[in-house]
């Protein structure tokens, strides 16, 4: 049976989320400020504006399009399927979210400081280097291209977080959770294709492979 995946996406369309989950062969359904429930078997938070900084203790210094309606949902969203030990997705600002809420910090405005991760129009390639033993680096390698669009990284990582991928200029393109399976990037895989980039599908087949059991009954360590 295909694993049913809750999105929780921004007011923005979700249609590149949906058709890479359903390539992947899940049966995701987005929704903005949804409702944890049980009976979802995954979540994906997916890509939009910034988290509030009052959330890690700063004042606004360059973040923007703050929703705070959706901060606190997806905020409890993580509470609610860490506490059910199911599969969690991050990407872009799900890789911020899931850091606040592991306790960490983030820089509100990489600006001239650590310029190369956006472009007006489009998401801007760049390479990544996944951490050896790392769920990017047995996917991709040593070293392969990704495509964002962001002005926010991680500054202070969280609690229980593990680094899986960095760019070159150092800012975390990819950190998991060391005792759950949640696992989130900076960049956007819903929107990586060959031959301009890495095939964002890899990832997504990965987290598809979460919820298959393997011999015996057992799903994928």
């Amino acid at each position: 049976m295909k694993p049913s995946i809750l999105i929780s996406a921004g007011t923005a369309p979700a249609v590149r989320y949906l058709a890479a989950l359903e390539a992947a062969g899940c049966r995701p359904t987005a929704a903005y400020l949804p409702h944890a429930d049980p009976r979802w078997d995954g979540l994906v938070l997916a890509g939009g504006g910034d988290v509030d900084p009052v959330r890690y203790g700063e004042l606004c210094q360059g973040s923007t399009a703050i929703d705070p309606d959706r901060d606190a949902c997806e905020l409890e969203l993580l509470d609610a399927f860490a506490a059910w030990g199911k599969p969690v997705l991050g990407i872009c600002r799900g890789l911020q979210v899931l850091n606040v809420w592991a306790g960490g910090t983030l820089v509100q405005d990489l600006g001239d400081l650590v310029p190369g991760h956006q472009r007006a129009g489009g998401d801007l390639p760049h390479p990544v280097y996944p951490v050896p033993g790392s769920v990017l680096h047995r996917l991709y390698g040593d070293q392969f291209l990704c495509g964002s669009a962001h002005h926010q990284a991680i500054a202070q990582l969280g609690h229980g977080l593990t680094v899986t991928g960095t760019a070159p200029d150092g800012v975390i393109e990819g950190a998991d959770h060391d005792t759950l399976p949640i696992l989130a990037v900076q960049f956007h895989p819903e929107r990586m294709f060959p031959p301009e980039t890495a095939d964002g599908g890899v990832l997504f087949r990965h987290f598809a492979a979460l919820f298959s059991p393997g011999p015996g009954g057992r799903r994928p360590e």
